[in-house]
């Protein structure tokens, strides 16, 4: 029998690439197991610095769980309410008394966490769901066009799946994009149409140049299915206005397309006032479009960052009813998502109110977890700016700065010359001088002869942590020079 061989697996995940966890994430953790062995490393650093992934409750990092999401879910935690229901009988004043209502109410509608659940998603929660984006949004949403999933990246894949017909059918995405994206297009078999966004304007979406690619003769054969829109952006940060909204609305509609928000980072916003989140169910119902709209949420960002429970879900909005049954029919292959997620959905959709027992605590410390990535932000915009060589748009949301990189010509050459991406070599660079784990921007797709890396302001230490970046900026310009203006 001969031995197993890529020549016998599906083409198409050779094609499949994720830059988040890629080469410069794989050396990192090598990294960090010769850190672990102790005694003498011979590395120049003496801890990883994972900054290449919005993950905020990571080892290393200082975002704490939300309280009330602990204590109201299950939890890795003893005392998990929904775990172990006794738990607020034997402990009577353990926990708050709203937190004990809430899981007791989830309790009641789920049963055990070990069963699976309506493939949909738990009818409660959904209407939950439905509650949290009509408040949000003044305008009504159905639990039935509401689907629970592990995390929004499920949603986000099966929706592709279900819009691409092979070998002809496109994906609009913006550039730079989150990777998800196109790993997701190369799994199935569709193209995609990336549009690039405006980076002297603080990232902005110009529909000129989505036109642009619609019209590119090198798409004349591609039928473009949907639009992806991004916002908050990743790895930009940049937020929307609404009259650019609009604008993508009435694009939708002469063009035919579905349009796929991904709206995960609706709640990091770190100047709300200048900066707003308008969510696109607001736009399109404000403006009683039809064009079929997806939008997407998930608990591994806003202030609750639980991204291990794998948690989200996606509102469908004019769908017609048979394409429903068939987006439940794909859902049920799945069975259900995981319970401990679509309970954290619940926290996130419902937290605690004025006059709850839990609200004081979980406004302190959500108020606390706000304050601390907008000064991040600002101070390593700000700093990173200062630097000879890079350019910083001041993100006013998400987890993520995505500095510019001016590269000497002498960098590039010795980029190519060991067969990397000049972003890419940078960026090793930077891990194995200071252990830092930045994505470089050639991961998420950027304008030809452009040099990114996205960074997260998760990181603790933030002074610390960007003299670091800084004074391995100096010492890479004094070694291979600075790029010409």
């Amino acid at each position: 029998m001969r031995a197993l061989s890529t020549a016998d697996l599906n083409p198409a995940i050779l094609k499949v690439e994720y830059a988040v966890r890629g080469e410069l994430a794989i050396k990192a953790e090598e990294y960090r197991k010769r850190l672990a062995l102790g005694g003498e490393h011979g590395l120049p650093f003496d801890k990883i610095i994972s900054s290449n992934i919005g993950n905020p409750q990571q080892k290393g990092l200082d975002q704490p769980p939300i309280t009330f999401m602990r204590q109201g879910s299950d939890s890795d935690q003893v005392a998990a309410l929904c775990e172990w229901p006794a738990l607020a009988e034997l402990a009577p004043n353990a926990f708050p008394k709203d937190v004990v209502a809430r899981a007791k109410e989830l309790h009641e509608e789920i049963g055990s966490v070990g069963a699976y659940s309506h493939s949909q998603g738990v009818p409660l929660i959904r209407q939950s769901v439905a509650k949290f984006i009509e408040e949000r949004d003044g305008y009504p949403a159905n639990p039935d066009h509401i689907f629970l999933t592990g995390g929004a990246s499920a949603g986000v894949s099966l929706l592709i799946s279900m819009l691409i017909t092979p070998p002809d059918s496109g994906i609009l995405i913006p550039i730079p994009q989150y990777p998800l994206y196109t790993a997701t297009l190369a799994q199935h078999h569709g193209v995609p149409l990336p549009y690039h966004l405006d980076e002297a304007s603080g990232w902005s979406t110009s529909l000129h140049e989505i036109e642009q690619t619609l019209e590119h003769p090198d798409h004349a054969e591609i039928k473009p299915k949907a639009l992806v829109i991004i916002n908050p952006g990743n790895p930009t940060g940049a937020l929307l206005d609404e009259e650019t909204q609009e604008k993508l609305v009435r694009l939708c509609e002469k063009h035919n397309l579905v349009l796929l928000a991904d709206e995960v980072y609706q709640a990091n916003l770190h100047r709300p006032d200048e900066h707003p989140f308008v969510s696109f169910k607001q736009v399109v119902a404000r403006m009683k479009s039809p064009i079929p709209l997806v939008s997407f949420h998930s608990i591994s960002k806003g202030v609750s960052g639980e991204c291990g429970r794998r948690g989200g879900y996606f509102e469908t909005v004019n769908f017609p009813d048979d394409i429903l049954a068939l987006i439940y029919k794909m859902v049920s292959v799945g069975l259900c998502p995981p319970l401990s997620g679509q309970i954290g959905v619940d926290c996130v959709v419902r937290p605690p109110k004025p006059g709850d027992e839990s609200y004081p605590l979980w406004k302190q410390e959500t108020d606390t977890i706000h304050a601390a990535l907008a000064s991040r932000t600002k101070t390593m915009s700000d700093r990173l700016n200062a630097l000879p060589g890079i350019s910083c748009v001041n993100s006013p949301g998400a987890l993520y700065l995505y500095p510019k990189v001016h590269l000497s010509d002498r960098a590039i050459e010795a980029a190519r010359a060991v067969g990397k991406e000049p972003d890419a070599f940078y960026a090793m660079n930077l891990l194995d001088e200071t252990g830092i784990c930045v994505v470089p921007g050639s991961g998420f797709g950027q304008k030809e002869g452009h040099w990114h890396y996205r960074l997260t302001c998760l990181c603790p230490g933030v002074d610390d942590y960007v003299d670091a970046l800084e004074q391995f900026h100096r010492r890479f310009i004094a070694k291979y020079g600075a790029a010409e203006e």
